[in-house]
């Protein structure tokens, strides 16, 4: 009988003033069980870490996409999730050697793909694949921010990652927006309108 392959798939950053939404897709090996994983908001950042090594090296395949805040300004933020997550699941397929045979996807919408897919309203929390789909795009994510960090120190995104914070609307307003904040969110629409009187 044929193994069937389930991928989890989950994003990180749909919320975020700035930067990529990114996806995680992972297919589980169940020979190589991956202890402690669950959805990567309950988790600590070095134990993301931990966990992301892990899934990389043990599970059958994973994949990562993302759709960048240039892809979110043109086409909103919901389309360029559902192109992060197709995105993921096209790099795990590299890996996997195929299609997997069904997607899992963590949410309550599902992106267009040639294979079965399910919506799971708080899949991070019900299935692992999932979870560790979670824990991917969140360590991507995080790792991306802390690069912007570098690039533009003023925006503080090592503290807030780009969600739309006290301290981050603060940096909006004295230094306007920089290339990777999405423009089509109305908090940086409002301070672009304010900085161009």
């Amino acid at each position: 009988m044929s193994v069937i392959w389930v991928c989890g798939v989950d994003e990180a950053g749909r919320g975020p003033l700035a930067g990529s939404v990114v996806a995680g897709a992972v297919v589980l090996d169940p020979n190589s069980p991956i202890e402690g994983l669950k959805d990567s908001k309950k988790l600590s950042a070095a134990r993301r870490e931990f966990l992301f090594e892990q899934i990389q090296r043990k599970a059958k395949a994973w994949g990562i996409g993302e759709a960048s805040s240039v892809e979110i300004d043109e086409i909103n933020i919901l389309q360029a999730t559902m192109l992060a997550m197709r995105r993921a699941i096209e790099d795990l397929t590299s890996r996997l050697g195929g299609w997997p045979d069904k997607a899992l996807i963590d949410g309550n919408r599902c992106p267009e793909l040639p294979i079965s897919a399910e919506a799971i309203v708080k899949g991070d929390a019900k299935e692992p694949a999932i979870s560790a789909a979670s824990i991917l795009a969140k360590v991507t994510r995080d790792r991306q921010m802390m690069a912007l960090h570098e690039l533009y120190p003023q925006y503080g995104f090592a503290q807030h990652m780009g969600y739309p914070t006290e301290a981050h609307f603060a940096a909006l307003q004295e230094f306007g927006a920089c290339s990777e904040h999405r423009r089509s969110f109305s908090p940086v629409r409002n301070v672009l309108a304010l900085h161009s009187r």
